[in-house]
């Protein structure tokens, strides 16, 4: 009986946090760590070369000329829509989270969860299943974020959130422009609808609001 084992690429910025993770999956004799990438270019050139079933990526990688998040991960469905993903993130906001359980995305592990729950979602992702860790669940169980007090719920698309996320982290629309490969008017209009959708008329109510959700925090980590 042939056994079971399911090839896996790991891609983070922090050479760390691949050692820990790769050191985490060793003892499972069901998993093999096939190759390592530090950005999205390492990424995608690694998957054209190596074949694999899983890719265990962090959510935010500046550097690489593929861009990281949503974009990113929405390049590699379309270039690899075969293989199942598990993303690892820093990001605990209904926004973000949203905006990856909306793309489809199988395994979605907080960095402030245990680090033994990447394994599970790996086979969870290998399955076609879905796989959420427990801070993951939470968040996405009360996503819907209220404009106000008597106001319902508010969903951003994954890239109005996306936009957000950089807005508040401080770049300026030319710059999100530039690295989501976007034109500035197409920016400018996806903000413009998350704000509508926020029922927020300013920027600095946009930063408060985003502080007070913990995305400004968030966007500022070391993801």
């Amino acid at each position: 009986m042939k056994t079971l084992v399911i090839d896996v690429v790991l891609a983070d910025d922090h050479p760390g946090m691949i050692v820990g993770i790769a050191h985490e999956l060793s003892v499972f004799g069901t998993i093999r760590v096939r190759g390592c990438a530090h950005n999205s270019t390492e990424l995608v050139e690694l998957l054209e070369s190596t074949p694999c079933d899983v890719i265990v990526s962090d959510y935010a990688m500046p550097a690489g000329k593929y861009g990281d998040g949503i974009q990113l991960f929405e390049f590699i469905g379309r270039r690899f829509p075969h293989v199942r993903l598990v993303v690892l993130t820093m990001f605990d906001n209904a926004a973000i989270l949203g905006a990856l359980d909306d793309l489809g995305v199988h395994g979605i592990v907080s960095k402030s969860d245990a680090v033994s729950h990447v394994a599970p979602a790996i086979h969870v992702a290998y399955s076609g299943s879905t796989f959420r860790s427990p801070t993951v669940a939470a968040v996405l169980a009360g996503r819907a974020v209220p404009r106000n007090r008597d106001a319902g719920p508010v969903k951003l698309s994954p890239r109005e959130a996306e936009v957000v996320r950089l807005f508040v982290s401080g770049m300026r629309i030319d710059e999100i422009a530039e690295q989501l490969k976007r034109s500035k008017k197409t920016i400018s209009t996806q903000k413009s609808r998350a704000m509508a959708k926020l029922g927020l008329s300013r920027d600095t109510d946009l930063v408060r609001y985003a502080l007070e959700q913990g995305w400004l925090a968030s966007s500022r980590s070391t993801d």
